[in-house]
């Protein structure tokens, strides 16, 4: 019973160090936003301001589009999590139910996909995206952003509709619904912790990117948030700490919020795909 109690402790101790380090960044990202510019220039830093203050989040909307980069990412992220969970949810079904040589090969080619480093996809992307006059377009960046998620889409719901019963949809096939019919009446709803997880995957991947949209996107009007957090950073690479901070806590909220409202439906999703893909 002691080594129990000993080896359950030693768990929770584990536990508790883990969610130590993965709240360190933020926190002191947090403790930085409300700090003043002598309390950042000190060589003694500590992890409660002394003299908090707003300035730093007066200074951030002051000097650089905050909200409207903000906006742009965000129809920019939710129209890429819609998009990708639209077209990945038939791909799986497909790929789930039909397993043949094909279905097979492409599964194989869903996770080579995700070993493409961002470098290798970006001239090709970006002279595909300039033929169609899409480069310095939110359109084209939507595009970019829903092929990026279309593999990890297609291999976490395709694992989830392999755990729905088939014997589900051979009794809606007898009772003489199509195919189209059962997926959007049968399937769907008992996908709905999946899908949610794959909204939230592409919402949030769309959201953080940097590379691609500071590539595609010139435009100052059209720039998103992490690109307009770059302009807190001088040419000499020095960065005006304060602002910068305040600023990255307001563009990381939005991620939090989304995954404290579904954190359950996300790691059922994850759980489903892993073990039954």
């Amino acid at each position: 019973m002691r080594a129990r109690k000993g080896v359950r402790a030693g768990q929770y101790a584990a536990l508790l160090a883990y969610l130590a380090f993965l709240a360190f960044p933020f926190l002191w990202l947090l403790s930085t936003a409300f700090k003043p510019p002598r309390e950042l220039a000190s060589l003694h830093p500590t992890w409660i301001p002394k003299d908090p203050t707003l300035a730093n989040f007066r200074q951030a909307f002051d000097e650089q589009p905050l909200l409207r980069s903000a906006v742009n990412s965000l129809l920019i992220a939710l129209a890429a999590a819609l998009i990708a969970v639209c077209l990945a949810t038939p791909m799986a079904y497909v790929l789930a139910r039909h397993r043949t040589r094909l279905a097979r090969a492409a599964s194989a080619w869903v996770v080579v996909s995700q070993a493409f480093p961002f470098v290798l996809l970006i001239i090709p992307l970006f002279l595909l995206l300039r033929a169609l006059r899409l480069v310095d377009s939110p359109a084209g960046l939507v595009m970019v952003y829903v092929v990026w998620a279309l593999p990890f889409a297609l291999w976490l719901l395709t694992g989830y509709v392999r755990a729905v019963p088939a014997e589900l949809e051979e009794a809606a096939a007898v009772d003489g619904a199509g195919r189209l019919r059962i997926l959007v009446s049968v399937t769907a709803p008992l996908l709905a912790p999946g899908i949610a997880a794959t909204a939230l995957f592409a919402f949030v991947t769309a959201w953080n990117e940097f590379f691609f949209a500071l590539v595609l996107l010139k435009s100052p009007g059209k720039q998103t948030l992490p690109v307009v957090l770059t302009h807190f950073i001088g040419a000499e690479g020095v960065a005006d700490l304060g602002p910068l901070a305040a600023a990255s806590v307001l563009a990381t909220l939005p991620s939090l919020a989304f995954f404290a409202l579904v954190q359950r439906w996300i790691a059922g999703g994850l759980l489903a795909g892993a073990v039954r893909g």
